[in-house]
């Protein structure tokens, strides 16, 4: 992420902290990424209990549209969700409404980056709205869409949890 540039909220190793309503800008950017491999594939899978071929079966995405294993739409989605909850807003952010259009399939082995764009806020109701994208390793946009989210208004920071990896 390009840094000392006050548009873009950066992602820190120890915490993660919000931007509270008052805090927030039109412009102000944040961006995280993430690589789909087979087994974020199967770990999405056995997690939401989506077993669609497409996603798991090599002899039947061989034989689909897209010519071979393809990620979880929704693995895109929840990319833009986690910037959401940790970045920008961040922390306290309310989720209230998502559009996704899907443009490019995603396979294992591609480099994800989802990139959050406050575009508007409602001081009345403290809501903003967010344009997301979701671009490959080569710019291309695999994800678009608008997010509508409840921003906190009290500065949160809290120690990033330490979690297996996997």
């Amino acid at each position: 992420m390009p840094s000392k540039n006050p548009d873009w909220i950066e992602s820190r190793a120890d915490v993660i902290e919000n931007v509270p309503f008052a805090d927030l800008r039109i412009g102000q950017r944040a961006r995280l990424a993430r690589r789909v491999t087979r087994e974020t594939i199967e770990h999405f899978a056995e997690s939401t209990g989506d077993f669609n071929p497409a996603h798991l079966d090599e002899e039947y995405a061989r034989a689909s549209r897209f010519g071979g294993i393809i990620a979880h739409g929704m693995w895109s989605g929840a990319l833009i969700s986690a910037v959401l909850g940790t970045l920008l807003p961040g922390p306290g952010t309310i989720y209230l409404e998502q559009t996704l259009k899907y443009l490019r399939p995603v396979r294992p082995g591609d480099l994800l980056s989802a990139e959050v764009t406050v575009a508007a806020l409602d001081a009345e109701r403290h809501r903003v709205e967010l344009e997301c994208e979701v671009r490959n390793q080569d710019g291309d946009v695999v994800v678009r869409g608008v997010a509508t989210v409840l921003a906190p208004l009290d500065h949160i920071c809290r120690p990033r949890p330490a979690l297996q990896t996997i």
